[in-house]
């Protein structure tokens, strides 16, 4: 019996060895990274699917457009990545449905398109290599100083301005206040509630989630701005100088009351910085001074180290731009021309329009433009090829801004 136990003894410790390092590798799980993924339309995304050819005519997004399609060639799905998104997901702004699942292209605005968070999560997912689950809060024309705003930035400020403008227009001044306050961070508490709502049952997003694990907020992205950049009103001094600081020390206020309501002191914020109209628009008020104010916000000293921006200016194609401006005046004129003749029938404005693009457009110009846009600039034209970058853009500086201590 004793050869016997001393030629079992090896085999037995090994087994046990490897027992101990399984349950030890086990219990060393790393939580389940979170991503948060907020702001206006072009969070949402308005993108459509079929613009993403048009990445691969360009040596700078080609091999995106690999990560971003499977071996059948349709838009990849994530094995890591886990998505619940609320927000706008049809025409309606106040649609708060929920669409929840593995990320995959059908994110965006309408489930034809996407926003950033799908090459935001591809990125992720190659990067960190474990799983990750993104909380996506987005609302079309939706503004930071009343619809976003936050707790701790008080009340709406009425500039005089503004209430001088409206008394001469004879507007129910009581009337107006009333609604302000009404709207007033209305969605900034709509966007809290989600997260809260996601991350008290990880499982209805996650399946596979497991609680001893525990999950860890990783990440904050905002990606809005537009609807403050035109509010005149409010910012009525945009022409100048610091005429948005305002819109600056909101963005402040927000990453302090997520940090403190979420209760992640230290989470990690990025800001996509608005970049309608590409670099050239870095010099040329009021969108210089606008982003300015957006990128002021991290050099703050308290939010030194872990707060960044991600200029998204430098994503934008000049060419694609160009060419949706010159269609834009060529519609503006062919519709001025049907208007004078009312009995025109539609096969004649059809043939009159199709002789106008041969005129006006080149057969390889007209291709790309069909196949890269699928919508207006205020939405980076519905360009995958600039707002997949935008999204990968997104990851990389989070995964190079670690959670401080």
């Amino acid at each position: 019996m004793v050869p016997f136990l001393r030629r079992l003894r090896t085999p037995i410790f090994t087994f046990c060895f490897l027992v101990m390092i399984a349950s030890n590798t086990r219990g060393a799980e790393k939580p389940l990274k979170v991503f948060i993924l907020a702001g206006q339309s072009n969070m949402q995304g308005h993108a459509s699917i079929s613009t993403f050819d048009s990445l691969a005519d360009d040596p700078k997004t080609a091999g995106l457009l690999k990560e971003m399609r499977g071996p059948d060639g349709k838009p990849k799905v994530c094995e890591k990545v886990w998505i619940s998104s609320v927000g706008c997901l049809g025409d309606a702004y106040t649609d708060l449905k929920e669409k929840k699942g593995k990320l995959t292209a059908g994110f965006g605005a309408p489930d034809n398109k996407i926003g950033p968070e799908f090459t935001f999560g591809l990125t992720m997912e190659k990067l960190l290599g474990e799983p990750v689950l993104i909380i996506k809060t987005s609302w079309g024309g939706r503004s930071l100083h009343t619809d976003f705003r936050p707790p701790s930035a008080g009340p709406y400020a009425w500039s005089e301005y503004e209430l001088t403008k409206y008394k001469k227009r004879g507007d129910d001044m009581e009337k107006t206040k009333a609604e302000k306050v009404k709207a007033t961070g209305v969605y900034y508490r709509e966007m809290i509630g989600h997260v809260q709502k996601v991350l008290k049952d990880v499982n209805r997003v996650v399946p596979d989630y497991d609680e001893k694990q525990g999950y860890e907020l990783a990440g904050f992205v905002w990606f809005q701005g537009f609807n403050d950049y035109v509010a005149g009103d409010t910012y009525d001094k945009q022409m100048k100088p610091g005429g948005y600081d305002l819109y600056g020390e909101l963005l402040g206020h927000l990453i302090r009351d997520v940090r403190k309501d979420l209760k992640s002191p230290k989470l990690p914020v990025v800001i996509g910085v608005m970049g309608i109209g590409g670099e050239k628009e870095d010099k040329k008020a009021p969108q210089m001074h606008f982003r300015q104010a957006q990128a002021a916000v991290a050099s703050l000293p308290e939010f030194k180290g872990n707060v960044k921006v991600v200029p998204t200016a430098r994503f934008w194609d000049d060419d694609l731009d160009e060419m949706h401006e010159r269609m834009d005046k060529l519609n503006e004129k062919l519709d001025r021309e049907f208007k004078k003749d009312p009995n025109l029938k539609k096969a004649a404005k059809e043939e009159a329009r199709k002789k106008a693009i041969d005129d006006q457009f080149k057969p390889e110009e007209w291709k790309r433009l069909k196949g890269g846009v699928s919508n207006g600039g205020y939405h980076y034209l519905g360009a995958a090829k600039i707002l997949a970058p935008i999204g990968k853009a997104f990851a990389e500086a989070l995964v190079d801004t670690p959670p401080v201590k």
